[in-house]
């Protein structure tokens, strides 16, 4: 009976050290539903260029790049405003804060990479160099992710380690971007999304 009394002391104090130490309230299905909001994105994406690809000029590729940075953004957006509501709510479920210092640490350790990579992108534009921005999409994405995965769940540190590879493979195959780019933001997100949402929001 003390025996189990010791161990029931025990879990208590780790899951208190475990909630004050990380942001334990990420939504499973916010990242099942951003990753749905890549892939749409991505078939908006690969529809509009296919359909312009035979008029494709000098001219008009800015108008073109235009569009598909619109795209991103309005993804980046939903999915964002989605994990903020259901993390939100998560949070409020378990009594613990969605703003407070493990949540700011780790919007720390993500928007340092998020905003390399951000520059590193608006580099390439100014210089016309669209054919890597899907892997540096992947790769610094991937990068904060793995950063992030000290003051989350450990779980985002694989899909980070995913995203990084993907986005290597599309550095070296710039001809299959959207592909990639779809693969690790969309179909990745699901997967680690639906493992998530069975593990820790069920």
């Amino acid at each position: 009976m003390e025996e189990n009394q010791v161990h029931q002391d025990l879990a208590s104090i780790r899951n208190l050290m475990e909630r004050s130490s990380k942001f334990i309230s990420l939504s499973g299905l916010s990242g099942i539903l951003a990753g749905v909001y890549a892939l749409a994105g991505s078939g908006i994406a690969y529809d509009m260029l296919n359909s312009e690809a035979a008029s494709l000029t000098t001219e008009n590729s800015f108008q073109v790049i235009f569009k598909l940075a619109v795209i991103a953004v309005l993804v980046l957006l939903a999915a964002v405003i989605t994990g903020l509501l259901l993390s939100g709510r998560k949070a409020k479920r378990r009594g613990q804060q969605i703003w407070g210092p493990t949540s700011r640490a780790l919007l720390f350790q993500m928007i340092v990479p998020l905003l390399t990579g951000g520059l590193l992108i608006a580099l390439f534009l100014s210089r016309g160099n669209v054919d890597m921005i899907a892997a540096v999409c992947l790769i610094f994405y991937g990068l904060a992710l793995i950063s992030a995965s000290s003051f989350t769940f450990t779980d985002i540190k694989y899909l980070g380690l995913c995203d990084v590879a993907l986005g290597l493979i599309a550095a070296v195959y710039p001809g299959y971007s959207l592909l990639l780019w779809a693969a690790g933001f969309g179909v990745l997100h699901i997967v680690y999304g639906s493992i998530m949402y069975l593990k820790y929001d069920r």
